[in-house]
């Protein structure tokens, strides 16, 4: 069987939230939202887990959701560390924070043979992204983005920040990072990249959730991305941050194609805590309808 791995950045601190979204009980029997990836994962044709995790975490994980995915699916934990930097350089004496969506991905770089997918462990991504990541890594010859509606992603409460694809056949031409605001019949996107001037997309435009599939040169990339930067700029090292969504403009940039795949999953995400309950509702009907059993392991 082909191996198809699922590498969940599972690190992050959750400011805003209040506490650790990624081990939040989001299901009627204490599931995390990452419950639900993995179970969709592996029944679309994956078949190993990579846990990328602060190493101070580790039995956290291992005591819940390692625990409950023993015998089902082959689970793996790296940890994404300040001092996993290339050889013969050293890290800042003020460096605290990690190095960025792009390193976290690197730190799982001896867990991964052939081609993998990446997603959040604190974005719901519903059950049909799975088939649509799982079908796109099939292709050994491209990169690819599970392409969610923006209109889907928006909030009733102001702007979001999207990172917006336009593409041509389903071939993205560019991901612009943006604060999207739903206007009338179609969403008003300023980008962050203040050179950049605001431009309309339609209800149906994809934009981005960081749901991806890569093949193994991606760590290649980032590896040769992150030499350069401490060989070459060493004055912005305490601020510099390696980014997945600048390593994929850098990949459209020198050639690489990149597809859209699309899914008709509902994305949910929980900023805050008053966002679970919405979540939960959600979940419980997925459940009443078939799509999930009502206990997901046994």
């Amino acid at each position: 069987m082909k191996e198809k791995t699922l590498v969940i950045l599972a690190a992050g601190q959750g400011s805003r939230f209040g506490g650790m979204k990624q081990v939040e009980p989001v299901g009627p029997n204490g599931e995390f939202i990452m419950d639900y990836s993995i179970y969709s994962a592996k029944k679309y044709g994956f078949n190993k887990v990579v846990l990328i995790i602060r190493e101070e975490y580790l039995e956290l994980f291992k005591n819940s959701i390692g625990k409950r995915l023993e015998g089902i699916i082959e689970v793996n934990y790296a940890f994404q560390k300040l001092d996993d930097i290339p050889s013969g350089f050293e890290v800042p004496k003020d460096r605290v924070k990690p190095w960025g969506t792009a390193h976290a991905i690197y730190a799982a770089r001896n867990f991964i043979k052939g081609s993998f997918g990446v997603i959040t462990a604190d974005d719901f991504y519903g059950d049909d992204a799975f088939r649509a990541l799982s079908k796109s890594l099939d292709d050994e010859d491209s990169y690819s983005i599970v392409g969610y509606p923006i209109s889907s992603t928006l909030s009733l409460n102001g702007a979001v920040k999207r990172g917006v694809i336009l593409e041509h056949n389903q071939i993205v031409d560019e991901i612009i990072e943006s604060s999207c605001v739903l206007k009338d019949d179609c969403v008003t996107c300023t980008p962050l990249d203040e050179s950049k001037k605001p431009f309309n997309v339609s209800l149906d435009n994809p934009v981005s959730m960081l749901m991806n599939g890569f093949t193994p040169k991606i760590l290649d990339v980032i590896g040769s991305d992150m030499s350069n930067a401490f060989k070459n700029h060493q004055d912005k090292l305490l601020d510099y941050e390696m980014l997945l969504p600048d390593i994929m403009d850098e990949e459209i940039k020198s050639g690489q194609k990149i597809k859209v795949v699309n899914t008709t999953a509902k994305w949910m995400g929980i900023t805050y805590k008053e966002d679970l309950d919405d979540l939960k509702r959600f979940i419980a009907n997925e459940i009443n309808t078939g799509i999930y059993p009502n206990n997901l392991w046994n």
